[in-house]
């Protein structure tokens, strides 16, 4: 081998060896957030990684979406920094975190509607809360019975460890039984496919899952939308949490990430996705 390819091999092992090196500093100074629970809250999360990310190479954000009660237990045994909810946390999870030294903070990022989605085809356009409630407990089988036609209903729903599920019992079913041939999925994804391709179906989603796909339904006489929720007046709407161990240290990444909903940029991202903006500040 000549002198100039042994130079050449040794200064591309040396190159290489300081690439390496470098990635591992690299690593070693990057922060990570670890984001786990509810599929509702998910797409908020995703954006505002998306956009944090862009803005800070330093930063890695992961996010799983396994509902709301696994987000809860993540950050109870510490293997997640933000547990992002569709409901409150329950008086039992809060024990449980105090006992594990955990000291569970609420932020409020978005506000919700739970849309009542069937397929675009069913002829029926507006319910009421007693009407989807009595579908669900298994009183109104056919759609014929509330204005559709003559099949039988499919009822679709979120799997219990779901905030939305919750919210919906809360809301909607007021503590009654939903009937036992109810379908069950584990997201909001999967009840809007389910209902996409099922003509006789029913589902309920957050509103940021409501597309062309689906046709939301009026419930009450209002339909589901950013500005029927924010005024209160859309009967099914609930607040959407971004849940942390603690207060953040104010000028962390992870402090700067969890009150992005305040600045003007992460309401926009809210917006955009279809959810509704706790409030707007103005900033210098």
């Amino acid at each position: 081998m000549s002198k100039l390819r042994i130079a050449l091999a040794v200064f591309t092992m040396f190159t290489f060896s300081a690439v390496l090196m470098a990635t591992d500093v690299l690593a070693e100074k990057q922060t990570k957030i670890i984001i786990d629970g509810s599929t509702t809250v998910g797409p908020i999360a995703k954006a505002f990684a998306e956009y944090y990310m862009s803005m800070h190479t330093d930063v890695n954000v992961t996010i799983s979406e396994s509902g709301s009660g696994n987000g809860a237990k993540s950050l109870i045994n510490g293997v997640c920094d933000i547990a992002d909810m569709s409901r409150f946390m329950k008086l039992n999870e809060y024990k449980a975190a105090i006992e594990k030294g955990v000291t569970p903070v609420a932020h409020v990022v978005a506000m919700d509607g739970i849309a009542i989605i069937v397929h675009p085809s069913n002829p029926v356009g507006k319910l009421t809360v007693e009407q989807v409630r009595d579908i669900y407990m298994g009183k109104i089988t056919s759609w014929k019975q509330i204005g559709g036609s003559d099949v039988a209903i499919v009822m679709i729903s979120r799997d219990t460890n779901s905030g939305t599920y919750e919210s919906f019992e809360k809301l909607v079913m007021k503590k009654e039984k939903i009937a036992e041939n109810a379908e069950y999925v584990g997201s909001n994804g999967a009840i809007r496919q389910r209902v996409q391709s099922t003509k006789a179906a029913i589902g309920y989603v957050g509103l940021g899952f409501v597309d062309r796909t689906v046709k939301a339904l009026e419930i009450n006489g209002v339909y589901p939308d950013p500005s029927t929720v924010a005024s209160g007046v859309y009967p099914v709407a609930r607040p959407l949490f971004m849940f942390t161990n603690g207060y953040p240290k104010l000028g962390s990444h992870l402090f700067s990430f969890v009150t992005l909903y305040l600045t003007p940029k992460g309401q926009e991202i809210v917006e955009e996705i279809g959810f509704v903006p706790i409030t707007r500040y103005e900033y210098d």
